[in-house]
């Protein structure tokens, strides 16, 4: 079994509530923790209205599962999520 985390941070230029934020950021946990084989929160930034941050931990048997499936994650993100990604790291244990 193989793992990596994948952080994705976010810029979410004009956004004035949290309400606002839940909107834009909206489905996220839904859409890809339904999948078993990852694991999704928003680990930082919490309280700001113009950021955000969501980790991804994602197991599978190869590498190139988890490229794949990392892969995946950051395009579907890039066209449904209201924000502009400014960071991406993944990191495998």
């Amino acid at each position: 079994m193989q793992i990596v985390v994948l952080t994705l941070t976010f810029s979410l230029p004009g956004c004035r509530s949290l309400k606002e934020k839940r909107q834009r950021m909206g489905g996220i946990h839904e859409r890809y923790g339904r999948n078993p084989a990852v694991a999704v929160c928003e680990s930082g930034d919490r309280d700001r209205l113009d950021a955000s941050e969501w980790t991804f931990v994602v197991v599978g048997t190869s590498s190139q599962e988890l490229d794949s499936l990392c892969s995946e994650i950051e395009e579907r993100i890039q066209r449904t999520v209201e924000a502009r990604v400014t960071d991406v790291v993944r990191e495998r244990l």
